[in-house]
């Protein structure tokens, strides 16, 4: 008689290497993004101080990277932060971490979605091609969910590899910028922050970090990696670091390749046409924005990756529906997770379609930043008292906690102060509605099922035994 095959419950375990686990924070953090739009953005605000918002917004996010990578060399969870923080702050923290972060994720996904139609229109401009935003909001999102669907493994390799060759090819670009305006390259203006204001810089800071944000997602797959307790941090602090160097070395490149004038960098919608034009290589437009494309669609990927790990563990321990939690049989991926994952960040692009797809993108863009920023500055509060309370505390950790959350809370600080305009002025109100909904779920959880709570402390206890005496 033939053996029953029982169904898996679990993740696939230690079936992803180095490769595929840093692929997925870089990814996640999508670095093609920063040249092909993000940029933009900051120098419309920093003006010449751009490459100094992304150095600062490195630094601080440095001291983040390395509050999570104490923790992640410490335990493996598939729902880190969430996993992470209830360790240290209680259960209620954790859950209204993970509320923030999966905010965070799908917002990222939505973001980067409007950004993805962006540039496939850019493609399809010089062939004399249209095709309408929401065509390929649902193509993009039906192609990544079945990725995410069938195999972890997969779709994080297609990730690295796309990430790969569209950083080597704009870092190549750049690099033939700078030859040409070799007189520039000891740019002074750029240097002495000439005409840089405090407001444009202190609003530049949070779309700096947005361009970080995710490099902390391979902490989602502490179930699935080999090694986790070495692979996973090294892979958060090498994938922020790469960031940090790369997109400091755009930002000042491509205000010298734009002849010095961040203004009109600022300006420009299509800043990858005009830097292939710049060097000569126009007729290479379609090509660049196709790579940028794809790049997005890593970035989708990953974002929805990192959410539906996420929200699994949280539906393991009933924060949400516990459907969430629930493996398939046979790709041993969390489908239901996936799926709603896909549709929430399908529905919110098409409802923004009047918006158009630059609009989309800085609005849910800014939103889910303020999901990173919450869940960073409750990871720097944790780290420390995780390692107090494990008799492994040290005074660099006091001062990786203090410096990553005092960044963080001046991060949603200056997103607030100096007013920005409509409708950014007020999505940090709405974000705070958010995480007050938030609140109010979990202590009518406390209220009406307290056994989740007392069963979520209990198995966190007996899950100690994961901890590898790391001192």
């Amino acid at each position: 008689m033939s053996a029953v095959i029982k169904p898996a419950t679990t993740l696939r375990g230690s079936s992803l290497g180095f490769i595929e686990t840093i692929g997925q924070s870089l990814a996640n953090i999508s670095p093609t993004f920063t040249p092909a739009l993000n940029v933009v953005a900051v120098a419309a605000l920093a003006g010449q101080g751009s490459w100094l918002v992304y150095g600062v917004a490195s630094f601080a996010l440095l001291f983040v990277g390395l509050n999570i990578a104490a923790l992640a060399g410490r335990f493996a969870a598939a729902g880190s932060f969430f996993v992470f923080i209830s360790r240290s702050l209680g259960p209620l923290s954790g859950g209204l971490a993970g509320f923030g972060l999966v905010a965070a994720y799908i917002g990222t996904a939505m973001a980067v979605l409007a950004g993805e139609a962006i540039f496939v229109q850019n493609a399809l401009t010089p062939l004399g091609l249209t095709v309408h935003s929401y065509i390929i909001y649902v193509v993009t999102i039906a192609l990544v969910g079945y990725l995410s669907y069938r195999d972890i493994k997969l779709s994080s390799r297609i990730s690295v590899a796309i990430e790969i060759i569209s950083v080597a090819i704009i870092s190549i670009v750049l690099v033939i910028a700078l030859v040409k305006h070799h007189q520039l390259i000891v740019d002074t203006t750029q240097l002495t922050l000439h005409g840089v204001t405090t407001k444009g810089f202190a609003e530049a800071i949070v779309l700096g970090i947005f361009s970080f944000v995710g490099f902390e997602s391979a902490a989602t797959l502490g179930k699935e990696s080999k090694n986790p307790l070495k692979t996973i941090p090294m892979a958060i602090l090498s994938s922020m670091i790469f960031a940090g160097i790369f997109f400091m070395f755009v930002a000042y490149a491509m205000v010298i390749a734009f002849g010095g004038d961040a203004s009109k960098l600022g300006n420009d919608s299509a800043p990858l046409d005009t830097l292939l034009h710049v060097v000569g290589q126009s007729e290479l437009v379609v090509f660049i924005y196709v790579i940028a494309s794809m790049s997005a669609f890593a970035c989708v990927l990953a974002s929805l990756n990192a959410a539906s790990r996420l929200l699994f563990s949280m539906g393991r321990y009933q924060f949400v529906h516990r459907s969430m939690g629930m493996v398939h049989a046979n790709h041993q991926t969390p489908h239901v997770a996936i799926l709603i994952s896909s549709v929430i960040a399908l529905i919110v692009p098409l409802s923004m379609l009047s918006e158009g797809p630059l609009n989309t993108f800085g609005i849910t863009g800014t939103f889910a930043t303020f999901g990173f920023i919450f869940a960073y500055f409750l990871i720097s509060l944790a780290a420390p008292i995780y390692l107090h309370k494990n008799k492994a505390l040290k005074a660099r950790n006091i001062v990786f906690g203090s410096l990553g959350g005092i960044f963080m809370v001046g991060a949603f600080f200056g997103s607030v102060y100096p007013v920005p305009s409509y409708p950014y002025n007020v999505l940090p109100y709405l974000f705070v509605a958010y995480l007050g909904i938030g609140v109010a779920w979990l202590y009518m959880l406390k209220i009406r099922a307290p056994q989740v709570l007392i069963k979520m402390g209990q198995d966190l206890e007996s899950q100690e035994s994961e901890v590898f005496g790391r001192k």
